[in-house]
């Protein structure tokens, strides 16, 4: 049977799976789904269209699924969804999309998100990131796979961060982050490329090979972003081993709304 503290609240027309636990003084509204295994924490208030998947872990006092931080939300019916096995700690905000945008705030699967951090409307965060404390993200942010955000880090609206990018502590993000890149700091600043990341999920020498010479291409050279494109382009024949590595990198900067890092 469900594990429901008598003291929580739950609305009778929540879709609650029978293995989930629920801890003491939570709140559920209605439209709130959450799938087998997961456990919810203390104090916790869960409302709006929230859809929550299976074997995630929620600590105490989090807010997800409130309403957005934006004027024009007049109470649409948006969503917030969560997917399977993240971890959310304490003092977390997720809110809910807004029109015009989408409608969906989301969280992918196996995240570690620390507390403190705020995903506003409309973001998406994808696969396997770590957010450490107090990570604030604006609207319609894009965390892509892997992407690992530095404590007190707060990322500007529309801003996209690529697949394995790592950002410092306490930085300032307003502009795109592309894919593999080391940034950190106020004005934000390109490092290097996040090399241990890469080699920890088990990338071959002739991919980091190619990473790297997308990072000179791109930073240590001088060329226009034109330019550095056509030479990234030219490395899929050349290191055929990592070019879907190249091709990210090119569909990143073919899209990228904010410019790019520099």
């Amino acid at each position: 049977m469900t594990k429901i503290h008598a003291t929580a609240l739950v609305d009778p027309a929540a879709e609650i799976d029978g293995t989930v636990s629920i801890g003491p003084y939570t709140v559920i509204g209605p439209h709130v789904k959450i799938g087998a295994g997961t456990t919810v924490g203390a104090h916790c208030v869960i409302e709006g269209r929230t859809t929550i998947g299976r074997d995630n872990r929620i600590f105490q006092f989090n807010s997800l699924g409130a309403v957005p931080q934006d004027k024009k939300y007049a109470g649409e019916p948006t969503e917030l969804t969560i997917g399977d096995r993240n971890t959310i700690r304490e003092f977390c905000t997720f809110n809910l999309g807004v029109p015009g945008a989408g409608g969906v705030t989301s969280v992918g699967h196996d995240n570690w998100i620390m507390a403190y951090t705020h995903i506003a409307h409309d973001c998406h965060v994808d696969n396997h990131t770590t957010l450490a404390n107090n990570t604030t993200l604006a609207g319609h942010v894009h965390l892509a796979d892997w992407v690992t955000v530095g404590g007190l880090t707060g990322i500007h609206q529309f801003v996209s961060v690529g697949a394995h990018a790592m950002i410092g502590f306490a930085s300032a993000v307003s502009q795109d982050v592309p894919p593999f890149m080391l940034v950190d700091g106020n004005p934000l600043a390109v490092r290097g490329f996040n090399v241990v990341g890469l080699r920890r999920r088990g990338f071959s020498p002739e991919r980091v090979a190619a990473v790297k010479l997308m990072h000179k291409l791109l930073y240590r050279q001088g060329l226009t972003l034109e330019q550095s494109r056509s030479g990234i382009e030219a490395l899929a024949s050349d290191l055929p081993e990592a070019a879907p590595d190249v091709d990210m990198m090119n569909r990143f900067l073919a899209s990228a709304t904010r410019g790019i890092a520099r």
